[in-house]
């Protein structure tokens, strides 16, 4: 099945970045990352979640954190590494306000205006030569080069997940 092309996808194809999408049945009961890489039958440790995270202070800059899809995001250990005193998950309705995409389909490369956020990736991604995340719709992943991902997000490697 051939993916309709989101934000994401346009922006690699803009830069030249190769990737692969892959459109999958969103509608089958799962609730997660986890079980999408298994209906994907791809390794969860290479299937990445993109969260949204609040700081405490009002009209602080939200973050973006991805996670590997088989862990779960410390908010302590995140709050320890970025030097807050206290972070939160923001609310599903919070997360697609601020990203204008539908949670279960937030990438990274899909937001309208990145600069709005400060965009962290999980230390796990180091070792990962490919990276699979959301393409910036529920049910299509595209699978890329990690560094490319780190250079066009603009994300930081942080201590997310325990």
């Amino acid at each position: 099945m051939t993916a309709r092309k989101t934000q994401a996808m346009r922006l690699l194809e803009a830069k030249g970045v190769p990737y692969t999408a892959t459109v999958y049945d969103s509608s089958a009961d799962f609730h997660s990352a986890e079980e999408a890489a298994a209906i994907l039958r791809i390794p969860p440790s290479a299937m990445y979640k993109t969260l949204i995270v609040l700081r405490e202070a009002p009209r602080a800059k939200p973050l973006i954190v991805m996670v590997p899809s088989d862990r779960q995001l410390d908010l302590k250990a995140l709050a320890q590494a970025l030097g807050e005193k206290k972070l939160r998950m923001a609310t599903q309705r919070e997360a697609e306000h601020l990203t204008g995409m539908q949670v279960g389909g937030i990438s990274v490369l899909g937001l309208k205006r990145p600069a709005a956020f400060d965009i962290f990736i999980d230390d796990a991604a180091r070792h990962l030569e490919t990276i699979h995340i959301s393409a910036g719709e529920r049910g299509i992943e595209m699978a890329m080069r990690t560094a490319d991902l780190i250079l066009l997000s603009g994300a930081s490697f942080v201590r997310a997940t325990g």
